[in-house]
């Protein structure tokens, strides 16, 4: 389909047009209490069209995809629609990129893509019995994604790959009266999960569940705090805000004219890399067929660069980092791939998940907390660096050690003003999703009990 739509754009988009299409089988199934909930297979399928049509853009989106005839009587609406959309688009020089070398990433994993369903359903079983344990509920949930992405552009750029995802999840539930804990771990990649992986799942559930089941006071004042690689999502989400290239253009980034400015402490560093192997989020090219390459955004505390895709960066005057994501629906917008925190070596795919709870850096703390899970990351107004949240698992460190689980707790600060000097990285750096990072150490975080 995606041929016969570029070819009708030359004609008729005086400026140019761009597609995506792609499409996803997924397979998931679900463990709850011990036993197989759920299973199913779903296909999903679409395309995405994007013309420059005197100056201004439109975008139009649709599902009904096929092949030949089945696809083609669908290119002519498809197209009339961006065109009619463009009328009342944006103005904006867009510039599409011309033909360019891609470079390798594996993506594809043909052991994943064919594993039969058996195979997903040990590993669920291989999880339920492990982590089974009196008066607790588990439950295990496994995606597997199988999915083709072609791009091209009427500048003759285009870039077609295959790629797999499997995602496997766990969580443990207790109730004690009133007291509801929640314990859950995740690996993903673009392969099956080792046996070792798998392991560590359970290790890293039990331990933290074990140090769980004791209920202690927490601290009160400005401590030192210990973030987990889970727990550091309130960290770092305005510092990848900040760095969007959008969110310069609109005015509201903190970082913004920074570039080349020490803002942080020395052992920050940040990179995106969507070259990294055996991950979900790498891919030869962006959405908007620039080819993908690793971009430094923080370097030893300075701000080194923004994300940009093809439109913020026309507005900016710059080029495009190669950071363009679009939908089958919505315009593409600068995001991310995987990011790396901190200058530790990332493993390569099937690598264990660490146990270590805090990777090191708890004697460091005579009295502060261990947080591993945050309440209300991500509402409202974050990109300020302000964050106020309740505690959903964290642990109180006392003496060096973990003495016990607190309730009833919260943790607030300003990222900006915590990270301009930083109490150390642990030695943990794992994968969280598309984000690779170890623990972070940050002193004066304010801890009130609730």
């Amino acid at each position: 389909m995606i041929e016969g739509l570029l070819e009708l754009a030359r004609r008729r988009a005086n400026g140019g047009a761009d597609a995506l299409e792609r499409r996803v089988e997924r397979t998931a199934l679900a463990f709850e209490a011990g036993r197989l909930k759920a299973a199913g297979v779903t296909e999903e399928a679409g395309a995405n069209l994007r013309v420059l049509h005197r100056g201004r853009v439109g975008i139009a989106g649709t599902t009904n995809v096929g092949v030949g005839d089945v696809g083609a009587q669908h290119a002519v609406p498809l197209l009339e629609r961006a065109l009619a959309s463009a009328e009342l688009g944006e103005e904006i020089a867009l510039a599409f990129p011309s033909t360019a070398k891609l470079p390798r990433v594996d993506t594809y994993v043909a052991r994943a893509a064919d594993a039969p369903l058996d195979r997903l359903i040990q590993i669920g079983q291989f999880l339920l019995q492990r982590l089974a344990r009196e008066g607790c509920q588990v439950n295990v949930a496994i995606e597997r994604e199988v999915g083709e992405t072609r791009v091209a552009n009427t500048a003759g750029a285009e870039g077609t790959y295959r790629s797999t995802g499997v995602a496997v999840s766990a969580d443990i539930w207790r109730i004690a009266g009133d007291d509801v804990l929640a314990i859950g771990e995740v690996v993903e990649g673009s392969d099956l999960p080792s046996d070792d992986a798998l392991e560590a799942v359970v290790q890293s559930i039990t331990t933290r569940l074990d140090h769980a089941l004791r209920i202690v006071t927490p601290p009160e004042g400005a401590l030192p705090v210990v973030f987990t690689p889970a727990g550091l999502s309130a960290v770092l989400l305005p510092v990848t805000q900040g760095l969007s290239g959008k969110a310069v253009l609109q005015g509201i980034s903190p970082l913004a004219n920074r570039v080349g400015e020490r803002v942080f402490d020395a052992g920050v560093s940040l990179t995106d890399d969507p070259l990294a192997p055996g991950r979900t989020a790498s891919r030869p090219l962006d959405d908007e067929c620039v080819p993908s390459r690793v971009t430094c955004l923080v370097q030893g505390g300075g701000v080194q660069r923004f994300i940009y895709d093809l439109e913020t960066a026309a507005r900016a005057k710059t080029e495009s980092t190669g950071h363009g994501q679009r939908g089958i629906f919505g315009k593409p917008v600068p995001a991310y791939t995987n990011l790396i925190v901190g200058e530790a070596r990332v493993p390569g795919p099937g690598s264990r998940v660490p146990g270590e709870l805090g990777g090191g850096l708890l004697r460091e703390v005579n009295d502060g907390l261990l947080v591993d899970d945050l309440i209300g990351v991500g509402q409202g107004n974050v990109i300020g660096g302000a964050f106020s949240h309740p505690v959903a698992l964290a642990y109180r460190i006392e003496r060096g050690e973990i003495s016990g689980r607190v309730k009833d707790a919260a943790v607030a600060g300003n990222v900006y003003e915590l990270l301009k000097r930083i109490g150390g990285l642990g030695n943990d750096a794992r994968w969280i999703g598309a984000r690779f990072a170890p623990s972070l150490l940050l002193e004066g975080v304010a801890v009130a009990r609730r």
